[in-house]
């Protein structure tokens, strides 16, 4: 069996020292660009594996972040996730996921287990986008969806707004001029925002106040009962789930979607948009998006360059048939 590849054996391929070839293989040291390339070269040419535990030792970081989060059900954390280990894996760095399950107790167990364990920096997400309370640790911190109440601190966030705001313009843009809005719980930031900037890019066009209620399809069916009292020609929604439950309730009592009104979800979650009937107009959160970005200024924050305030990042509008037509 072929033995494994060691430092030394790099070394003598690329003419240098074992130490030096270890500099340039964890990017520490002063060498110069062409001493770099030739041990990097010759390492790939041997297939050499860095041993994680060396390359921890000499480094002093553990190369590995954690993304903790609320979100039990993954629905948000995992698309985050993805998009963050997309930034990560490129630099070799292990993504560990930590659910707190919205339990005060369990995050700060959580947070001393991973101070202890030396993880190089901290993705803080959930499944709500209002603000919440830094977390209190001595290592680089991100927040993603939510930002954190201190402006000091990193946050990546979705604009919703602007996402509400496009859905509203793609309806008038079609010529419905009786749109009603049906969203989730009025404490919800994303439901506030998103109502207000409904009310906002409607204008006259909007018919009776928005309607807060749940995020699911059984607040979407009851609501459609309420909205149809103002006879709209579209109804736009909070999230893909309400916006699923108007579908149904709609064919139910034989209103056609969209001839006689069209439908817009918010979320763009595959599960609810593609499976409604028709599929769902909705709008794209960018949460993988939102993931790498967060990862990115996790990295510079843990190389010594952390980002302050909030960054907020476009949302994209999915045209489909409940406002197209098949």
């Amino acid at each position: 069996m072929r033995s494994a590849v060691r430092m030394v054996d790099v070394a003598a391929l690329a003419g240098v020292s074992a130490g030096t070839a270890s500099k340039a293989l964890n990017n520490t040291g002063q060498l110069s660009q062409d001493t770099r390339d030739r041990v990097l070269r010759a390492a790939a040419q041997l297939g050499f594996t860095p041993d994680a535990r060396g390359r921890a030792l000499s480094s002093g970081r553990t190369y590995t972040v954690a993304l903790l989060t609320s979100d039990s059900t993954g629905r948000f954390s995992i698309p985050i996730m993805r998009g963050v280990e997309d930034v990560l894996s490129a630099g070799e760095l292990a993504t560990v996921l930590c659910d707190t399950r919205d339990d005060p107790l369990r995050e700060r167990t959580y947070l001393r287990s991973l101070v202890a364990r030396g993880v190089d920096g901290i993705v803080v997400t959930g499944r709500r986008t209002d603000l919440r309370p830094p977390i209190d640790v001595p290592l680089p911190v991100v927040y993603a969806l939510a930002a954190s109440t201190d402006p000091a601190d990193g946050s990546v966030i979705i604009d919703d707004a602007g996402g509400a705001t496009a859905a509203i313009k793609h309806l008038l843009a079609l010529g419905r001029t009786r749109i009603a809005h049906i969203t989730g719980p009025s404490d919800h930031r994303s439901a506030a925002e998103r109502a207000q900037a409904a009310v906002t890019t409607a204008g006259d066009a909007l018919c009776g106040d928005p309607l807060f209620g749940e995020w699911s399809e059984r607040w979407g069916r009851q609501a459609t009962d309420l909205v149809l009292r103002q006879r709209p020609d579209a109804i736009s929604c909070g999230s893909d789930q309400i916006a699923r439950g108007v579908c149904d309730r709609l064919r139910e009592l034989g209103h056609s979607v969209p001839e006689e009104i069209a439908v817009t979800g918010f979320d763009n979650w595959p599960v609810m948009a593609l499976a409604s009937r028709p599929p769902l107009t909705t709008v794209d959160l960018g949460l993988e998006d939102l993931g790498r970005r967060a990862a990115s200024l996790l990295l510079e924050s843990i190389a010594g360059t952390p980002h302050h305030g909030v960054l907020e990042l476009p949302t994209h509008l999915i045209t489909r048939e409940s406002t197209l037509g098949s």
